[in-house]
């Protein structure tokens, strides 16, 4: 269910359509025509046609194919008549990091009655079956033992008066969580609360010395076991502080199936099944296993450097230019996949070549202005998005520009509007910030309507790499499609829905897949138009007041951009 708030916000756009077409000013036309003649869809498909080729392997930022792509993203930069923004005035921003991946043959996880009862002495767990491990990038080896205790969702959030811990002692505990986080939650505060890292800290902060999770048989079938298992043998991954030490690394410690679950639930207060149901309906619960839980783990490491590229236009009021607007897209995709009819290459066609395929052409339609906006713009290709929003999050822990100069974020991530002609589109985080406002004016100039997030239950607003912006107190957007197609023939919830059950993150996500090439490039001009009025207006973007991501996060940019 959407706030009361969201939906004020997405009917402004129905109540003031004259108002709106009347606030673009002439340079603005001028600059939506640019870009509508130089944003190409053929470009846009030929970009996408080499970055998504096998020979650049999945693009995993480890590999061979990443660097060829991340020197193409550079030279089609440089050819631009950009300038690069990265470390000594170079193209590129080398991410040091290292990658973990767990030996299963070395590796267990086995349950021990922690309680009189009809209970064997151990029960060890399968492998592969009823848990899988993601990889421990800080311990070569580990092992942990303690209680299990069940916290439904796992989450804590006082400005909705749910605490899913209240009343439970979890002290020395693993703690077992559901993953996501309660429906009736507003769309990005949902995906807020279901990332693993927010409730692994949270547990740490209750006295849990580690978390593991689970799924609801609903989100199973958005996310089989059989494809949920390679997803988490490819390892992890965190970036290295000079120290050589990673980065935040917490996060799941486990993730178990069905059958796992059952076993921890035999013999415990309540059914795994009364506990789906009381997920469902919004309960916070909390209650102990009668297990005790032994966990360990034999991770092989892997040390390496994988670049951003980062480019940028130098903005043309002098009193402006050391403001960035930040646009982001990641180059990196998983590598190697499951093979699908032979082919074993995760090409990442649209998740992520789409995305740097837009990017780049926006770059060009800056380039074609007459005059640059008044801000600079930052154009960031990142790696590491498919790890955990590495890339990202290194550029802002260790940014080449002073982070109170960032003013706002626009991500473009499985770019908008290639699977199907949209009429609408969704503005994640616009509803945050005065960067709502610049949407608005833009999604009306081009003929979209703006809609809510039609699929909460995904977390997308946490998962790319505006979020890392967000946590450092930047106003950030992602536009992502709509539900309503311009064919009234196309379901296009249903056409979204089955491209992420039977592509998404599989060798199918490559270039013979049907795209409607001549949409996305409409859905870049839109990116691009939110961009420009950013950089032209007079005053950065500000998170709305009383908001809370403003709140959280806004303290990391304290500082005013400089003027």
């Amino acid at each position: 269910m959407q706030t009361p708030r969201l939906l004020t916000w997405l009917s402004l756009l129905a109540l003031a359509p004259a108002a709106l077409a009347q606030e673009v000013p002439a340079q603005q036309q001028a600059a939506i025509a640019v870009a509508t003649r130089t944003i190409r869809p053929e470009a846009i498909r030929a970009h996408m046609r080499f970055l998504s080729d096998s020979l650049l392997e999945g693009r995993a930022p480890d590999s061979r194919g990443y660097q060829v792509a991340a020197r193409y993203v550079a030279a089609e930069l440089e050819a631009m008549g950009l300038r690069p923004a990265g470390p000594g005035n170079t193209w590129f921003q080398p991410v040091p990091l290292r990658k973990a991946v767990v030996d299963p043959a070395k590796s267990s996880m086995t349950l021990i009655a922690d309680s009189p009862g009809p209970h064997p002495a151990d029960q060890a767990l399968v492998d592969g079956r009823d848990y899988v491990f993601p990889g421990d990038v800080v311990h070569a080896q580990y092992t942990l033992e303690g209680p299990v205790a069940f916290v439904g969702f796992g989450v804590t959030a006082p400005e909705e008066n749910y605490d899913d811990y209240a009343g439970l002692d979890v002290r020395g505990k693993i703690v077992l969580t559901l993953y996501g986080a309660p429906a009736a939650f507003e769309s990005t505060l949902r995906a807020f609360y279901s990332d693993d890292v927010e409730k692994t800290r949270n547990a740490l902060a209750h006295g849990a010395i580690a978390m593991i999770d689970t799924l609801l048989p609903e989100d199973w079938q958005r996310e089989p076991w059989e494809w949920s298992v390679p997803q988490f043998r490819m390892g992890s991954t965190n970036w290295l502080d000079p120290a050589g030490t990673p980065h935040s690394a917490i996060g799941t410690l486990a993730r178990l199936n069905r059958s796992g679950a059952e076993m921890l639930f035999a013999g415990a207060p309540r059914s795994l099944e009364e506990a789906f149901a009381a997920a469902r309906s919004g309960q916070h619960q909390a209650f102990a296993l009668p297990w005790q839980g032994r966990i360990h783990t034999v991770s092989t490491h892997t040390t390496y450097q994988s670049p951003n590229v980062i480019g940028k236009l130098v903005g043309s009021d002098p009193a402006l230019r050391d403001q960035y607007v930040v646009y982001t897209a990641h180059v990196d995709h998983l590598g190697t996949c499951p093979p699908i009819a032979g082919d074993a290459i995760c090409h990442g066609a649209l998740d992520n070549a789409s995305g740097v395929a837009t990017l780049l052409e926006i770059a060009r339609a800056y380039t074609h202005l007459q005059q640059p906006p008044r801000r600079s713009v930052l154009f960031l290709f990142v790696t590491g998005e498919e790890m955990g929003l590495l890339g990202s999050d290194y550029f802002l822990q260790v940014p080449t520009v002073p982070l109170q100069q960032l003013v706002a974020n626009i991500n473009i991530d499985e770019a908008p509007g290639l699977l199907f002609a949209m009429k609408d589109v969704v503005a994640l985080g616009a509803e945050h910030s005065s960067i709502g406002k610049a949407v608005l004016r833009a999604a009306h100039e081009l003929g979209y309507t703006l809609s809510p997030d039609p699929m909460p239950e995904e977390a997308d607003f946490i998962r790319s790499d505006q979020y890392s912006f967000v946590q450092q107190g930047v106003p950030a957007l992602y536009l992502s499609d709509g539900v309503a197609a311009a064919d009234p023939a196309v379901n296009g919830l249903a056409l979204e829905k089955k491209w992420m059950v039977t592509r998404y993150h599989t060798p199918l996500d490559n270039i013979d897949q049907p795209l409607d090439y001549a949409s996305g490039a409409r859905a870049a001009t839109l990116n691009f138009l939110v961009g420009y009025e950013l950089g032209q207006s007079n005053d950065p973007p500000l998170w709305n007041p009383g908001n809370y991501f403003g709140i959280r996060f806004g303290q990391h940019r304290q500082a005013e951009p400089a003027k």
